[in-house]
């Protein structure tokens, strides 16, 4: 299938918060792990969200090139042309993209498609994200209130952060503090600044305690509660019938989460939830192990010719792409996505 239009991305997310599921983001930087998504997300039966972040972009370019922007349109494209071989549908979207690379990269992407949308094409991103975390709240909305008019011109849904994930990740490094919980305070302010989609669709990345990268279970404390009492004061706040979820919430630093603790948040409203730890270990995993079990192949070793079979990428790629793809179907199995695609 080709590439989620605006219209079907919609009925994704609507689908995904009306039947309290979400769907994994799989940040990929490059060909092959675009196609482990593809696969994962189609063993799956399950309709999905490809992402590429800042560096991932960069890297994608060549490191000769290093330019997030080419990096991003050309795996962008990539998708494009082998997606329509699935059975499922795609989104695309850009993950984190802090203040000071903006106007290197999102906003240059948005403008790409509205190019593309005023010839009469769908975008060519389906949503970005504004990672304003690290700038006061007032900023972070005023930012995200402007860009949120320039997407939903080029029909493109945008995500904002509000509160802190903590860790790091692409080079951001952020503090453990009490800065990884959203307050009450934040999810009425940011509905006051972007509306609940009169002004454009939006996706809100709230923190309840959410960590980058690698931990162990127990060293950080999630409270998946957080975002039930947000999406309660805002109910509260615009006078709508209890249990009401207004916002659409993306579940951002997920590794080591106890999946009752997923799930939990699963049911507060997170339609989301951001993956690439996980599957970089997934990818990196067999590689590790083929070049263990292949050494005198990969290295010509005392003068020896080595075995083309072994050293060829493709041997130990292919490999890398079941493993990453079969991490993404156990994703989608946690995140109850599993056999709902639209197609099916």
């Amino acid at each position: 299938m080709p590439i989620a239009t605006p219209e079907v991305y919609a009925q994704m997310l609507d689908r995904a918060k009306a039947s309290e599921f979400a769907y994994p983001a799989i940040n990929v930087t490059s060909s092959e792990t675009l196609n482990a998504a593809l696969r994962g997300f189609a063993e799956a039966e399950s309709d999905g969200i490809i992402q590429v972040s800042t560096g991932g972009a960069e890297f994608a370019s060549g490191t000769r090139v290093k330019d997030m922007v080419t990096g991003a349109v050309a795996l962008a494209e990539y998708a494009h042309v082998v997606a329509a071989k699935y059975p499922v549908n795609i989104a695309l979207h850009t993950d984190h993209c802090p203040k000071d690379k903006l106007d290197g990269y999102v906003r240059p992407l948005i403008a790409i498609s509205q190019e593309r949308v005023d010839s009469g094409a769908n975008p060519l991103f389906q949503s970005h994200m504004w990672d304003g975390s690290a700038v006061p709240l007032e900023e972070n909305l005023e930012i995200a209130t402007d860009l949120l008019d320039l997407a939903a011109k080029a029909r493109i849904v945008l995500e904002i952060e509000v509160g802190v994930v903590g860790g790091e990740e692409d080079g951001v490094d952020n503090e453990i503090n009490d800065k990884l919980y959203t307050t009450p305070d934040d999810f009425l302010k940011t509905v006051d600044a972007l509306g609940v989609g009169e002004k454009g669709r939006y996706l809100l990345a709230a923190t309840f305690g959410n960590v980058h990268g690698v931990y162990k279970p127990g060293n950080v404390k999630l409270r998946p509660e957080i975002l039930k009492q947000g999406q309660d004061v805002v109910t509260d706040k615009l006078g709508l019938d209890a249990g009401s979820k207004p916002f659409d919430l993306v579940f951002h630093g997920g590794s080591g989460s106890l999946l009752e603790e997923i799930q939990e948040a699963v049911s507060y409203g997170v339609i989301k939830m951001n993956i690439d730890t996980d599957t970089q270990y997934a990818f990196t995993r067999p590689i590790a192990a083929h070049m263990f079990a292949n050494y005198d192949g990969v290295l010509k070793i005392d003068g020896e010719v080595g075995n083309k079979k072994t050293y060829d990428p493709r041997s130990y790629l292919k490999a890398a792409e079941l493993a990453m793809a079969a991490r993404i179907t156990e994703a989608c199995e946690h995140l109850k996505s599993s056999g709902r695609t639209i197609a099916g």
